[in-house]
C-alpha cells in the first residue's frame, strides 16, 4: 500500500533530485564518466544591462552544464528592445560558455509569440515543437552548436 501525497516540500524534492542522479549515473555508463570530471556540476551563467539610470535594461539567466549552455531566460525592457542588447547578451553568454567553460551547444526554450525568429537569426535551429504548451500557444526547443 502506498500513500501519495501533493506538497511543496524541498527536502524531499533534493531526495528525489539525488536518488534520480544516482539511478541515472547507475545505469549510464557516459553519465557515470560525467559525473568525474568538472563538467558534471552545474555552474550558474547571469549577465546583467542596465540602462544610464542604473535601472535594469536587460538580462541572461542560465547554466553550464556538461559542455551545453542552457538559456532560462532572456528579456529586454521594451524601451530598449530593437537596439541590439539582446543580440548582445546573447553573445557574451555564448562566449562565455564557449571560451571559458568549454561548451559546445546552447539549448534554450521560447513560445511562439517571443523570440523564434530572433534566436533563427542568430544561428539556432528548431530540434522541437510542443503545440499548444500552454493551450493556445507553441513551444520551441532550438539549439546552436558553438564550435
Amino acid at each position: 500500500m502506498f500513500r501519495i501525497e501533493a506538497e511543496v516540500d524541498k527536502e524531499r524534492r533534493n531526495l528525489l533530485r539525488s536518488r534520480l542522479r544516482d539511478t541515472n549515473t547507475a545505469a549510464s555508463p557516459v553519465i557515470a564518466a560525467l559525473r568525474r570530471t568538472p563538467a558534471a556540476r552545474e555552474v550558474p551563467l547571469h549577465i546583467w544591462a542596465s540602462d544610464e539610470s542604473g535601472d535594469l535594461a536587460g538580462g541572461l539567466v542560465g547554466h553550464t552544464w556538461a559542455t551545453w549552455l542552457h538559456v532560462t531566460h532572456l528579456w529586454v525592457d521594451t524601451p530598449h528592445r530593437g537596439a541590439g542588447l539582446g543580440s548582445r547578451l546573447l553573445k557574451r553568454a555564448e562566449r562565455i560558455a564557449r571560451d571559458k567553460r568549454d561548451c559546445r551547444t546552447v539549448r534554450l526554450e521560447t513560445w511562439d509569440f517571443q523570440a523564434p525568429d530572433f534566436y533563427r537569426r542568430h544561428g539556432y535551429e528548431v530540434v522541437c515543437a510542443i503545440p499548444d504548451y500552454p493551450p493556445g500557444i507553441t513551444e520551441y526547443t532550438l539549439v546552436k552548436r558553438l564550435r
